[in-house]
């Protein structure tokens, strides 16, 4: 078992947690849920897990095979943003992203005749089938020549938004179209996601993450950026698209609905410059809504262009450092800031790692968790809610990597843990998603680039 300078069971308060596989590798089972206690170490060294959880994996890079038009070719790496749908007679559909970019070297997605969108890249989706029990079924590529697709976020209307993290250009790199766009991919119609095309009108940044309000079509969007730090956008549709539906973003227009930044005012109406100078749980800004002046980039990042816009159109935003998931759940957007340290990238104070939680209602943003720094978690990268209350987190921080359930009373606690090295570290945990039954946590180690299915007694996690 690795050292880590963590343990088990941690204390925190916060607020509003309460809205809530081929192979059998499993760890030991039978505890019932109030005998939870620490994580069990596994004998096969792959996923450590509570007493009464266990796991199978269920893809893994350049191990198990795609099929389809890239039938032979092994499963591509770097998996990162992933959500489940039902599948068509029974079981899940698992769409899972693959950060791949230009600087690595082996595990791409496959480029799929009528399913790649630039040939120069090597990034994409994966839809992986299994049935009632976890077990696969088929894997095949649903987008290819994508670049870094990072996170992104399910629809209402059951489709995946994969996000690239990235603003390459054509040209640059072997590129031959522009990137830095969202895609939507059909968990279950193939033919939907061919000749895929970026959905423009959300604009061309460093997207990492997004949610989707189903009440109103608006889609919430963070950025994972630097000089400067990233913002969160807010997407309206045109009126008569707010229903969307599957494959309307498709049909929008460029320049279609509006695109704005987060402008966070303080109890004075004072500008927050920087998310990371909230510390205390419970601490809620009002919000404004900036229009981004030129939502495609062509000269100037989006996150720039502020800089140098006028008090009409730009003015004064709210950044954050390392903004990366995003979940909607019981009326808004969970948005997570991984980690600030003002030393090293000039944020206004230190922390590791913020949740808050965006009520498009209230047009507000309050500060959900709270993790201190050089403490026992750091660096909560994705997110997703526990359908029995609060949340689970995805740790991309220092040394141990773990998926963090936060409970609906605050409490924190060790879900799992990578007990892999790749390249002498620990790789982090990303896309963790819940099966809409219920019965499965779905997660993904990106290196070497593993997806787990964990059955368990979730809802002993809840608090």
């Amino acid at each position: 078992m690795p050292t880590t300078r963590r343990t088990f069971l941690l204390g925190g308060a916060g607020i509003g947690l309460g809205l809530a596989l081929t192979g059998g590798v499993s760890a030991p089972a039978a505890a019932a849920p109030a005998a939870l206690g620490g994580l069990v170490p596994d004998p096969r060294k792959r996923l450590s897990l509570p007493r009464g959880f266990s796991y199978r994996i269920v893809a893994e890079a350049g191990v198990t095979e795609l099929s389809g038009a890239a039938a032979g070719e092994k499963t591509p790496g770097y998996q990162d943003g992933s959500a489940s749908f039902r599948r068509p007679g029974g079981g899940h559909v698992l769409v899972t992203n693959h950060e791949v970019n230009q600087r690595h070297t082996q595990h791409f997605v496959p480029a799929v005749p009528g399913f790649t969108y630039d040939p120069g890249c090597h990034g994409g989706t994966t839809a992986i089938h299994v049935d009632e029990r976890g077990r696969r079924v088929a894997e095949y590529v649903s987008l290819a020549g994508t670049d870094t697709n990072c996170a992104g976020g399910p629809t209402p209307w059951g489709t995946w938004l994969t996000c690239e993290e990235s603003e390459g250009r054509a040209g640059e790199d072997g590129r031959t179209k522009d990137h830095g766009y969202v895609f939507e991919v059909d968990p279950r119609r193939l033919a939907a996601n061919r000749d895929p095309r970026p959905v423009k009108a959300l604009g061309r940044f460093a997207h990492e993450a997004c949610a989707v309000d189903p009440a109103t079509g608006r889609i919430y969007l963070t950025e994972d950026a630097d000089d400067p730090f990233g913002l969160v956008y807010r997407f309206t549709p045109p009126r008569r698209y707010r229903g969307l539906g599957s494959g309307v973003l498709g049909k929008l227009g460029d320049e279609a609905g509006r695109l704005q930044a987060m402008r966070a005012l303080d109890r004075r109406g004072r500008v927050v410059r920087d998310l990371a100078v909230a510390r205390r749980p419970g601490t809620t800004y009002r919000l404004e809504w900036v229009d981004v002046p030129d939502r495609d980039a062509a000269r100037v990042s989006t996150r720039k262009q502020f800089r140098h816009a006028g008090s009409r159109t730009g003015g004064a935003v709210t950044r954050s450092h390392k903004l990366e998931g995003a979940w909607w759940s019981r009326g808004g957007a969970y948005l997570v800031a991984s980690f600030a340290k003002p030393v090293e990238d000039g944020s206004a104070a230190a922390h590791e790692g913020q949740v808050w939680f965006l009520d498009p209602r209230r047009n507000t943003i309050s500060l959900v968790l709270w993790f201190a720094p050089r403490k026992r978690i750091d660096g909560p990268d994705n997110i997703t809610a526990n359908p029995f209350g609060g949340v689970i987190l995805a740790e991309d921080g220092a040394g141990a990597q773990h998926l963090v359930a936060a409970a609906a009373d605050g409490s924190r606690m060790f879900l799992a843990r990578n007990e892999v090295r790749s390249g002498g570290e620990y790789s982090e945990f990303t896309g963790p998603n819940f099966s809409s039954d219920r019965k499965f946590l779905f997660a993904n180690v990106q290196t070497p680039g593993t997806v787990f299915a964990i059955r368990g007694p979730f809802g002993a996690l809840s608090g």
